[in-house]
């Protein structure tokens, strides 16, 4: 079984070619990280995968199924969690409540059961207890204790990040989106996240598609890249191929 790929994709907005036959597979369980100069397509990528973008052709598969006509909250049952360049978080909730929603998936309590059948001992009780719990470990796994009834939006800008990884952590996924998880963080927070994302890798199982453009974080943890610009391919391989690349250079690191 194909756990994902990535099938002569591509996708115009008006008469800008965003993307253009864009081929990969990512196995299970492994990093594959997505790097390009700014506006080179990845997080149009992204959203294609996720279902807010409908690519013009080409075909999108997670474990032999075709997601690329799904809704955003369809590929999120399948098992696709996404994290984004801009934080979006709901800065009026706790830390705690944040990671409560992103377990809307697997919550079965409706409206009548959770009206009329409250106590511990009950159905919708027996079940937030359980929600509970594994927020509760995500808050372990990403250090978030000191944080956990705070209100997110007064939260440092780093702390906030680990708090949207924890939120699609929650979501229990088997592919996991992180778009510039390392974006705007200072040195000992990138090199935490490092840890974190390989700790889901390691400890979860959970298979990452990684953009970033710090190229340390990448060529450390990537079992393979991908690289594109305008929109276009321009190689895959492992991190030291890609690193000897001319064409990456070129386009990348601005290199004659």
């Amino acid at each position: 079984m194909t756990f994902f790929k990535v099938e002569h994709l591509s996708i115009s907005f008006g008469g800008l070619e965003a993307l253009r036959d864009i081929n990969f597979e990512v196995e299970k369980g492994s990093i594959f990280a997505i790097i390009g100069p700014n506006g080179a397509g990845k997080t149009t990528l992204f959203n294609c995968i996720n279902g807010i973008y409908r690519p013009n052709a080409g075909r999108i598969l997670f474990k032999d199924q075709e997601i690329q006509r799904k809704k955003p909250d369809r590929v999120a049952k399948l098992g696709i969690a996404r994290t984004f360049q801009n934080i979006e978080l709901f800065s009026h909730m706790s830390t705690m409540e944040n990671l409560m929603a992103g377990r809307h998936n697997h919550i079965r309590t409706g409206l009548f059961r959770g009206a009329f059948m409250w106590g511990r001992h009950s159905f919708a009780g027996r079940e937030e207890i359980k929600h509970r719990e594994k927020v509760e470990e995500i808050i372990d796994l990403l250090d978030l204790q000191s944080v956990r009834n705070s209100l997110v939006g007064g939260l440092p800008y780093g702390t906030q990040k680990q708090v949207e990884l924890g939120r699609a952590l929650a979501l229990e996924p088997e592919l996991l989106l992180l778009d510039e998880p390392c974006a705007g963080m200072n040195s000992e927070e990138k090199q935490d996240m490092i840890f974190w994302v390989k700790d889901i890798q390691d400890e979860l199982g959970i298979t990452i598609l990684l953009i970033e453009h710090d190229m340390k974080m990448v060529m450390d943890i990537s079992e393979r890249i991908l690289v594109i610009n305008f929109g276009k391919p321009i190689t895959e391989g492992a991190p030291e191929e890609v690193q000897s690349n001319r064409e990456v250079l070129e386009a990348y690191l601005g290199e004659d």
